[in-house]
């Protein structure tokens, strides 16, 4: 695994499963990578529902926030607006070495499959694709249509890593943060970003 400081976008939007992008911004972030972080109105509605994280609806009230909670650096978090087209994720001159979507709702899925770029998150999205940088979907629906599906197909014909929120049980998990850790865990395989969050297959078998 490198040990080489990244910058990487996070976008947390409406689908169920929430836990999972909190998480992988916690580590992340205690990793001291650089985190431009996105929610969009529907996960608010969602964080709302699924945890007791009181987030704030501002943009700079929530990087206070998060800043505070997660206990990291000055300068490692910033959080943009779903309309703030002055980001640096905006644009493919824009420092960004790798984007995660967690959770990805399927209209999210949709919009970024179709380039429709109609806010911040499926603009980055869009610029991850055409500057042939790593783009992690975590998907988080059952079942799938056709439509879904389709769209994960096209999307990982792109180049785009379709990492569904599916967690495995042969690491015995006793909770549900560790059935959160494994999923987590896949994606920082895919950052590139160390953890010892669940044993290597194979490892001291």
């Amino acid at each position: 695994m490198s040990t080489k400081k990244q910058i990487i976008s996070l976008a947390i939007t409406g689908a169920s499963g929430v836990q999972y992008g909190f998480r992988l911004l916690e580590l992340l972030l205690q990793k001291e990578h650089t985190v431009y972080l996105m929610v969009s109105k529907a996960a608010q509605v969602v964080i709302g529902m699924e945890t007791d994280i009181a987030l704030p609806g501002r943009c700079k009230d929530m990087q206070e926030f998060l800043v505070q909670r997660y206990g990291c650096g000055t300068g490692l978090l910033h959080v943009f607006g779903e309309d703030e087209w002055t980001a640096p994720t905006a644009s493919g001159g824009g420092l960004v070495d790798a984007m995660v979507v967690c959770p990805c709702s399927m209209g999210a899925l949709s919009a970024i499959a179709t380039g429709a770029s109609n806010n911040l998150i499926e603009r980055s999205a869009d610029v991850m694709l055409k500057e042939r940088r790593k783009l992690i979907l975590v998907p988080r629906e059952t079942p799938y249509s056709d439509i879904h599906l389709e769209n994960m197909l096209k999307l990982s014909r792109m180049g785009a890593v379709m990492l569904c929120a599916n967690p495995g049980f042969y690491n015995n998990a006793e909770t549900i943060d560790d059935l959160i850790d494994f999923v987590v865990a896949k994606i920082l395989d895919q950052l590139n970003v160390e953890h010892k969050l669940q044993p290597r297959w194979g490892v001291g078998a």
